[in-house]
């Protein structure tokens, strides 16, 4: 079983930390929605280069299956392409963490909540229980 730790943390130091935490929230949900923006622009263009791809290399598809739907006239088409030792596009990966709205209210909340209450103290440093409720923000 694990021993507890037992610290003692400046309170200062403490509302400096959850400042500066609270600032990159901002900063990063501000900014998400330009990087997203970008994200989809290479996620298009992957889409495209994929497409391209896969129709050159139809000839070489595996499993071929079609579904016909008569009520909006459309077919499916799906098959396999087997891509061990074939150069062939990369998907982009998100390079941001993508915050919803509910989240960073709620992480919004919960640090000016905390820091309001620490710097209301008079204590010079940050209990434990206190420490608990708020290291998932350090």
């Amino acid at each position: 079983m694990a021993k507890a730790i037992t610290v003692k943390v400046a309170t200062p130091k403490v509302i400096k930390a959850l400042e500066n935490r609270l600032a990159k929230i901002e900063m990063d949900y501000a900014s998400q929605e330009k990087y997203e923006a970008e994200y989809q622009k290479a996620l298009t263009k992957f889409q495209e280069a994929i497409k391209k791809w896969a129709l050159a290399n139809i000839s070489k598809a595996e499993n071929f299956r079609t579904n016909y739907r008569s009520w909006n006239d459309s077919l499916n088409v799906d098959f396999d392409l087997n891509t061990k030792g074939v150069d062939f596009p990369q998907e982009p990966k998100r390079e941001h963490e993508v915050i919803h709205q509910h989240s960073y209210k709620e992480m919004v909340e919960d640090i000016t909540n905390a820091l309001n209450i620490l710097r209301m103290t008079d204590e010079e440093t940050v209990n434990a229980s206190t420490m608990k409720s708020i290291a998932r923000y350090l």
